[in-house]
């Protein structure tokens, strides 16, 4: 079977082989730049479900309705759509006719949605041989291409540097300000005295005290929490934040990660998995409400209710990654806010809105929210994360201003 089966139709009928090129289809969407997640996959299985996909323009429009969410991004869903849909001969000519056609002389913008498709069609040979061919400015286009990885915007990314900004985000570190915990250790030039440890070291010399025995206390980075929007204007950058907490997750313990919408669901258990594409699809059965609207104040009044005695002990650090855009009109925000502020050590506020020079808290949701937090930073590229790791691996300062980190 070729990478993408393409060559089954919709006439095929709605049971197994339907809905796995259903997911093979939201891969190439994926790989095209487009924010295709668990939650559109499940829901083109299901708008297919409802219509007579035997006429292809009607599934056509039932798949483009749940899968695009953006007025830019129907015309890669269009030149997707005819290349898989269809003779996989036929497609896979015409994504390498668009490869081809690229290596010319052309405005970029004049064929960026058939190039994205014809990227993620193409297979994993000709991607391959894709590979500069230039082998004396090797270095620098490498150096250069990589710089400027770091401050691309994840919006802005295409589907080859979306998967390059992945991998990078697996071999970030994540380290946290240790604290002292009341537990004690052995350790020989400790500073304090251990009197239990010291009589029955003696029981080995028949009673009598050779050493005396010290002790030191442990320290143990503090529990993470992470509660991240995933509503609509939200969704594209949670899904690549989704592969940093998944990095996170496996390579620490304590950490806790809530996802939000229009209610709070909690996939810390689900992220556990070593596989990412496993852990993704166990997401996706749990959260209900991906790309839907948001409601922030609810969301947090339900962790307050129900989670945070259990996972904010200990000094916890609470990572909010949110846009401040509430449909509610920030009702309840700013208490469930205060209250949250109150429950851990260190609650960071992370805003992709940031990356605008010109950013001002004008929404009810932002304005509620941004007096109950002890940072406020911008999370919108490969330079902001390692900006978080920096200041996660500090100890806690004071208070700074949206204008002192815009």
């Amino acid at each position: 079977m070729s990478e993408f089966s393409s060559g089954l139709t919709f006439s095929d009928g709605p049971g197994g082989l339907l809905s796995d090129n259903v997911v093979q289809f939201a891969r190439l969407l994926r790989r095209s730049g487009l924010p295709v997640g668990p939650a559109e996959t499940l829901a083109a299985e299901r708008a297919l479900s409802c219509i007579d996909f035997s006429d292809r323009s009607e599934a056509r429009a039932a798949l483009r309705g749940v899968m695009v969410h953006r007025h830019e991004h129907r015309e890669v869903f269009d030149q997707a759509f005819s290349l898989f849909w269809r003779d996989p001969n036929a497609a896979r000519q015409a994504a390498m006719a668009s490869l081809l056609a690229d290596q010319k002389e052309k405005p970029q913008r004049a064929e960026a949605g058939s190039r994205r498709v014809a990227e993620a069609f193409a297979p994993k040979a000709s991607r391959e041989k894709r590979e500069p061919e230039e082998p004396e400015a090797d270095a620098v286009l490498t150096v250069s291409e990589r710089e400027r990885l770091q401050t691309m915007d994840f919006e802005a990314m295409s589907a080859a540097q979306i998967t390059a900004a992945k991998a990078e985000i697996r071999r970030l570190v994540l380290p946290l300000d240790e604290r002292r915990t009341r537990r004690r250790r052995p350790d020989p030039a400790g500073p304090d005295a251990d009197l239990r440890g010291t009589l029955r070291a003696s029981l080995r010399h028949g009673g009598a005290i050779v050493t005396l025995a010290r002790r030191s206390r442990t320290t143990r980075p503090p529990p993470l929490v992470v509660l991240c929007d995933i509503s609509g204007s939200m969704a594209r950058y949670a899904q690549i934040l989704l592969h940093f907490l998944h990095a996170v997750s496996n390579d620490r313990e304590r950490v806790s990660v809530f996802l939000f919408g229009t209610r709070l669901s909690n996939i810390t258990r689900q992220l556990r998995s070593r596989d990412p594409e496993v852990a993704f699809e166990l997401v996706a059965r749990v959260v209900p409400d991906w790309s839907g609207g948001t409601r922030i104040g609810d969301s947090l009044a339900a962790f307050n209710r129900h989670w945070a005695r259990r996972v904010l002990g200990q000094g916890a650090v609470v990572l909010l990654v949110t846009d401040g855009l509430d449909r509610e009109a920030a009702r309840g925000l700013s208490a469930n806010m205060e209250r949250l502020h109150h429950s851990c050590s260190r609650l960071i506020w992370l805003n992709p809105l940031l990356r605008w020079s010109g950013f001002e808290p004008k929404s009810q949701g932002i304005r509620a929210m941004l007096p109950h937090v002890d940072e406020f930073r911008p999370v919108h590229n490969l330079a902001s994360l390692r900006d978080l790791i920096g200041l996660l691996s500090r100890p806690a300062g004071r208070s700074i201003s949206w204008r002192a980190t815009a």
